[in-house]
């Protein structure tokens, strides 16, 4: 049980070994609407065309030709677009800035006022400029806010404009996003390229509060073989899912290395990549595998991506032991984890269970969602289980209960991360990347944007608040050993010295320079 229980390359494996990702799932926010019959789509529109009013307001926000939020009177016009291209950078020929282009002269004249308030002696307008160069609001909301757009302060501009759709302020949300449409550029920097997606949307937000309502936001699907091809990428780019199935696989191997046989509950199997490793290693361990069983449950797109059902999965896992030498069973379950009840996982006696939670918790709604509590009643059905252990990967993020700006905060800083750590691996130049982001990431971030109650179901919390939830269910921790760290240790040498590793508590966090972005921890 080496370190073969964690890695092993993708050409060895094939297409195959591929991650399960909770980021791909497309989750519409439909809005219910009596007069827009056609579907509308921010990330790539499909068929949607025409015009449809959307504001009784005098400024309304809509997409032009290339996909970019427009200024237009009166009604907006909803046009098929593609993100595909890295030439589309929102660029627009329809309207520019209606306030930077004025800035200077505007500073200019506020300076002759306060002269002939103040006198020309008075030093508060050199003060006054002093304070506009450091960013700091003394007088004037504008000021500031005109300021960070001459900048072309990318963060500041974005959070203003989700301050301007909360509060329902159409015409400074229309002004802000016309502006932002001159800053980001799905082929830019990373800080633009995330941008973009949470322009899409504050403007999907900012429709669905307006005095009609678009009826839905649909993602175009790309073919399956392309997303497939687009989480292979994703997970060669980036460590962290490696990270997560690594540290899963090393609590699960050491709490079951003495079993004969071996239950292995996996609540989002996708692609069954992660027990690859797993299966070799058992097959090499002193004195003969166990009997290993795992019931795999499945999600909507992970079925699309790999093509078909769950019996694709077991097929290849069941060829996989089976040339190892491996006694081996494989349980489908294609139901949602909201749906589960004590018989679909098939417990038997005489088998010592290991369950595992890997970027898939997040998606269960909890207490804030529904009265049903699915979050919590699903850990209370495992732990009524009894299982030797119980693994959690999630992502460190606070985007479940959070307010709608500490939560659009909270999701551009954990996302700008990972974006700038895509671009030291994957060049800029990849002529897939686009499709990447857009499809493995985009989405995530449209969601925790857009949508609200139960049609928002990005739902991350922070490790914290997970321990808190696993002790009230009457779990215990199960610290990592010092194999599994020694071991990413290992995999990070092969990506930027900017990733790091940290032990806290007996979890292991994954960070892309000072913020941690993957928490990994084990139960029982």
């Amino acid at each position: 049980m080496s370190n073969k229980i964690y890695y092993q390359s993708a050409h060895e494996i094939g297409t195959f070994c591929l991650p399960q990702f909770h980021t791909l799932d497309c989750h519409p926010c439909h809005y219910h609407t009596q007069s827009l019959p056609e579907k509308y789509c921010t990330l790539e529109s499909s068929s949607a065309s025409g015009g449809y009013a959307i504001y009784n307001s005098p400024s309304t926000i809509s997409f032009s030709s290339n996909g970019s939020p427009v200024s237009l009177q009166d009604s907006v016009s909803f046009l098929p677009d593609t993100l595909h291209s890295p030439d589309n950078t929102y660029a627009s020929s329809i309207s520019g800035s209606c306030v930077t282009d004025d800035a200077n002269d505007f500073l200019h004249k506020l300076r002759e006022l306060e002269n002939l308030m103040l006198g020309p002696d008075s030093d508060i307008p050199t003060n006054y400029e002093r304070s506009l160069q450091k960013g700091i609001h003394i007088a004037s909301p504008g000021i500031k806010l005109m300021d960070a757009i001459e900048r072309r302060d990318l963060k500041q501009v974005l959070i203003a404009s989700a301050k301007a759709v909360s509060e329902n302020n159409l015409w400074t949300a229309n002004w802000l996003m016309d502006e932002l449409r001159e800053m980001v550029s799905v082929s830019g920097e990373p800080i633009e390229r995330l941008g973009a997606y949470m322009l899409e949307g504050l403007v999907a937000r900012l429709a669905s509060s307006g005095s009609s309502i678009y009826k839905a936001l649909q993602c175009k699907e790309p073919e399956s073989s392309e997303l497939l091809s687009y989480m292979h990428i994703l997970y060669e780019v980036c460590p962290y899912f490696k990270f997560g199935y690594m540290s899963a696989n090393g609590a699960i191997a050491e709490a079951m290395k003495d079993e004969k046989r071996v239950h292995i509950v996996d609540f989002q199997i996708a692609q069954g990549s992660q027990w690859i490793t797993l299966i070799q290693a058992f097959a090499a361990r002193p004195g003969g595998p166990p009997h290993i069983r795992i019931t795999g449950f499945d999600d909507s797109a992970s079925a699309y991506a790999r093509g078909g059902g769950l019996d694709i999965v077991g097929k290849r896992l069941s060829k996989l032991a089976q040339s190892y030498k491996v006694p081996f069973e494989f349980h489908a379950a294609s139901i949602p984890g909201s749906d589960l009840q004590l018989h679909h996982l098939d417990v038997r006696p005489g088998e010592a269970l290991a369950v595992n939670f890997a970027f898939m918790l997040h998606h269960m709604p909890d207490e804030s969602v529904s009265t049903h509590n699915h979050r919590d009643r699903l850990l209370r059905l495992v732990k009524s289980l009894s299982p030797k252990v119980v693994t959690l990967v999630e992502q460190e993020s606070n985007t479940n209960t959070a307010a709608f700006i500490p939560r659009f905060i909270e999701a551009m800083e954990h996302y700008a991360a990972m974006f700038e750590s895509m671009d030291v691996t994957l060049p800029r130049e990849h002529k897939e990347r686009i499709n990447v982001e857009q499809h493995c990431l985009a989405r995530d971030v449209v969601n925790i944007i857009a949508c609200e109650g139960a049609e928002r179901v990005e739902r991350h919390e922070l490790l914290g608040k997970w321990r808190l939830r696993f002790a009230m269910a009457g779990f215990t921790p199960y610290p990592l050993s010092s194999l599994v760290n020694a071991t990413i240790k290992t995999l990070l040498e092969n990506y930027s010295h900017k990733y790091r590793l940290e032990e806290r508590d007996g979890a292991l966090y994954l960070g892309w320079m000072n913020r941690d972005l993957v928490a990994s921890c084990a139960w029982k």
